[in-house]
């Protein structure tokens, strides 16, 4: 059997999701949609499928994979779930928590999955991190990449940043209870970088970098944990961690009393990993694994270090500081 799947906005990853629905032996890929109708009709060209009108696409399917800008993400997710089709929504889930609620509470009345897509949740890194991290302690993330126009309906922290948000809070388990956050827009109307600080409820903690105006490509993160300190190098493919000796090693003399150990992984596509257990939910009944409220709750701690970034630059504006630097 296999799962009838439309895409709904063809951008730049959305062609990405579209070619892999279209390699994957459990998908019929019916057909894409996509505002800009040149576009369409090249990606379905490409993959070998046909563009559609949105109601048609949703009629046509039994899921529907919304990568289309975040600010939509809401209104086709709605449609996809009301006409009872299951949905693969991009990040973030939705622009409020208001919209995620009712998202999460129509894929329960109508009995559909709604999966979002946290890629670094299927990334082979992410289960070598989570086999060595034992518990978490802090946390250091750094997400930066060069400038491109796509994304910039909305700011650093819901385009780029959210991924280790929700990375953190996978790891970390536990409620974020108050968060810091600088922000500053550079080269769009909204904010392209962001230095933030998220305080767990039990003492933990964890600093966020992201920016997307950056030179360079850069994605990294320490974990400074009970097993040890992690250090990880998504881009490289490398993790290295540090850990106290103990027993007979720690007792040689000259031993330094910590061990370095590099761990590599097995890379794999986490695309195809993301949409393989997507369909598995559909088809089989399989557990979602990012399910609706993973994307809530980073997207509330999202929209709280975005609150919080409007805030200092309130209190900088009330200063007079930053109008002597005009």
């Amino acid at each position: 059997m296999k799962l009838r799947i439309g895409v709904a906005g063809v951008g730049y990853f959305g062609r990405f999701h579209t070619l892999k629905a279209a390699q994957s032996p459990r998908v019929d890929l019916v057909g894409v949609y996509d505002r800009d109708a040149e576009r369409a009709a090249s990606v379905a060209a490409e993959a070998g499928t046909v563009p559609m009108a949105l109601g048609a696409l949703i009629a046509a399917s039994d899921a529907v994979i919304v990568a289309a800008p975040a600010g939509v993400h809401y209104d086709i997710a709605v449609g996809a779930l009301s006409a009872g089709r299951h949905v693969l929504v991009e990040k973030p889930i939705a622009t409020t928590l208001e919209q995620a609620e009712a998202l999460i509470l129509l894929a329960k009345e109508r009995s559909r999955v709604l999966q979002i897509g946290h890629l670094e949740r299927f990334s082979a890194a992410t289960a070598a991190i989570a086999e060595q991290s034992g518990l978490p302690l802090f946390i250091e993330a750094t997400r930066i990449a060069p400038f491109k126009p796509r994304g910039t309906d909305v700011s650093v922290v819901l385009d780029v940043m959210i991924h280790d948000i929700d990375l953190v809070l996978f790891l970390m388990g536990n409620k974020v209870d108050r968060v810091e956050a600088l922000g500053a827009s550079a080269l769009s109307d909204r904010d392209d970088m962001c230095d933030a600080r998220l305080m767990f409820s039990d003492g933990r903690a964890a600093t966020l970098r992201g920016s997307r105006i950056s030179p360079h490509i850069e994605r990294k993160m320490r974990i400074w944990g009970t097993s040890g300190v992690l250090s990880v190098d998504f881009a490289g493919r490398a993790l290295t961690v540090t850990r106290r000796q103990t027993g007979d090693e720690a007792q040689r003399p000259g031993a330094p009393g910590f061990g370095i150990e590099r761990v590599s992984w097995k890379d794999r596509d986490a695309l195809e990993a993301q949409l393989n257990a997507f369909v598995d939910s559909c088809l089989d009944g399989a557990p979602v694994k990012v399910p609706g409220e993973a994307g809530q709750d980073a997207l509330r701690v999202a929209l709280l270090l975005e609150q919080a970034m409007a805030e200092g630059r309130a209190r900088l504006m009330a200063s007079g500081a930053l109008l002597k630097h005009r």
